[in-house]
C-alpha cells in the first residue's frame, strides 16, 4: 500500500508521500512523486497503484510535455489521462490475465501561467478526475483510514503552509504507525501560490 496526501490551502500546496514499496516479502524504496518545472509551470504528480502503469503513464507523459505546451492545470490533468487510458488499452488484459488489478489513482497538484491560484486534482485509473474545491483541502489515496481525523480536526482552507505540512506528517506517522506496509522515508512537495 502507499500513503499520498495532497493538501490546498489558501498560501499554496503541500504533497507528502511515502517511498515504500512492498511485493510479497521483498521491500524496496522508490519515488512516488514526479515533479516537473519550467517558466511559469510547476506541477507534481503522485501515484498510487501498479508501479509499473505508473511508470509507463509518466513516461509517455514526460514525452507530451516534451511536444506540448499547457497553459491550465486541468489540461495537463486530461492529458494525463489519456496517457493512463492508453496504457489500460495497452496493458490491462495482460495484467488482469497475470491476476492483477489495473489500478493507478493520481493526485496532481500545481499552477500552470494562465491558473489564477494553485490547483488540486485526483485522477482516477478510468482517466476521469474531481478538482478539490472549498470544504475539502485534503486528498489522500493509497491508506488512507488512519491519518484522516487528524486533517478533519486540524485543516481548513484557511490554514497556514506551516499547519499544512505540520499536520500532514503526523498523518502519515499515524498511518505509517498502524500499517506496516508504509514508512520512511517520505518525499515532501511544497508550492507556493504565483511563485512558478
Amino acid at each position: 500500500m502507499t500513503y499520498c496526501l495532497g493538501i490546498k490551502v489558501k498560501e499554496g500546496l503541500v504533497a507528502i508521500a511515502d517511498t515504500l514499496i512492498t511485493s510479497g516479502t521483498e521491500t524496496v524504496y522508490k519515488k512516488k512523486v514526479f515533479v516537473e518545472q519550467k517558466d511559469n509551470f510547476s506541477l507534481f504528480i503522485m501515484t498510487s497503484g501498479l508501479r509499473s502503469v505508473r511508470d509507463k503513464a509518466v513516461v509517455y507523459f514526460r514525452e507530451q510535455l516534451d511536444n506540448q505546451e499547457f497553459n491550465k492545470l486541468y489540461k495537463a490533468v486530461n492529458a494525463f489521462g489519456l496517457q493512463v487510458k492508453k496504457v489500460a488499452e495497452e496493458d490491462k488484459d495482460s495484467l488482469e490475465h497475470a491476476g492483477f488489478k489495473f489500478d493507478l489513482n493520481t493526485i496532481i497538484g500545481g499552477q500552470l501561467k494562465d491558473d489564477k491560484e494553485p490547483k488540486l486534482f485526483l485522477l482516477y485509473p478510468e482517466g476521469n478526475w474531481v478538482e478539490l474545491g472549498q470544504g475539502a483541502p485534503y486528498v489522500i489515496i493509497g491508506n488512507s483510514g488512519h491519518g484522516k481525523a487528524i486533517l478533519n480536526r486540524t485543516l481548513t482552507e484557511e490554514s497556514s503552509m506551516k499547519l499544512a505540512l505540520k499536520a500532514g506528517f503526523l498523518s502519515f506517522d499515524s498511518t505509517r504507525v498502524s500499517s506496516n506496509n508504509v514508512d520512511f522515508p517520505i518525499d515532501v512537495v511544497l508550492y507556493k501560490k504565483n511563485s512558478f
